[in-house]
């Protein structure tokens, strides 16, 4: 079965195709697989496919393809996309340090969800992420999967500096912050992996698709990430 969507013009030379408008593994199946589909029929006229929660957005090169051109180009990815989750690529394993210091709304998290901090942390590592794309800024992962419990908004007035690493949520999403940034996530812990790296070849840990799993530790040395 192929994806509905709609596909409409960014200027001159770019396309995008909705393919939803909720935050859910639904919807991100959907654009993972017209990422896919994207990718292959774009091919080398493509200078960027770029997946967000509910959407692709191709930029093509206006030498290669006219804009009426693209746009049918991206109404055959739809059509060729099928709607099934692609097949986890990857898991990865990351540990967080949910010390006082990195912990920076931990306390304020349990009073308001009425758990103790040692049970925010459990429900916080329970699940398994999926990660549905980057954004933000480099390499910023934006993760599927928190639970319920853990729902609470964005805080009232945003940080001027969240610390690199620090691992967040707000509003049924979670992130990690890839680097000294301004946010407004509430902050349980901080990991000292690598998040992106522009040296490395891949310069993101995390991809879309991949799969998540956090764990606690004792301290900052320790929280490392393992890719499986």
């Amino acid at each position: 079965m192929s994806i509905a969507g709609d596909v409409l013009p960014v200027g001159d030379a770019a396309v995008l195709a909705v393919v939803g408008d909720a935050i859910d593994e639904g919807t991100a199946a959907r654009v993972w697989a017209l990422h896919a589909a994207a990718l292959q029929a774009f091919g080398s006229a493509a200078l960027d496919v770029v997946p967000a929660y509910a959407s692709v957005l191709v930029r093509f090169d206006p030498a290669a393809a006219q804009l009426a051109i693209a746009m049918a180009t991206m109404r055959g990815a739809l059509e060729q996309a099928t709607t099934g989750p692609p097949a986890i690529v990857r898991h990865i394993d990351i540990g967080v340090c949910f010390s006082n210091e990195y912990a920076l709304d931990l306390e304020d998290v349990a009073q308001k969800t009425e758990l103790a901090p040692l049970q925010v942390i459990e429900e916080f590592c329970r699940p398994i992420y999926r990660v549905a794309f980057l954004g933000f800024s480099a390499g910023f992962p934006y993760l599927l999967g928190l639970s319920d419990k853990l729902h609470l908004p964005r805080l009232p007035t945003p940080r001027v500096k969240v610390p690199a690493g620090s691992v967040a949520f707000a509003a049924g999403q979670c992130g990690i912050y890839p680097r000294n940034s301004p946010g407004g996530w509430r902050v349980l812990g901080k990991t000292g992996a690598t998040i992106f790296d522009p040296a490395k070849a891949e310069p993101a840990l995390l991809h879309p698709g991949d799969s998540v799993r956090f764990h606690a530790v004792d301290s900052l040395d320790q929280a490392t990430a393992v890719v499986r």
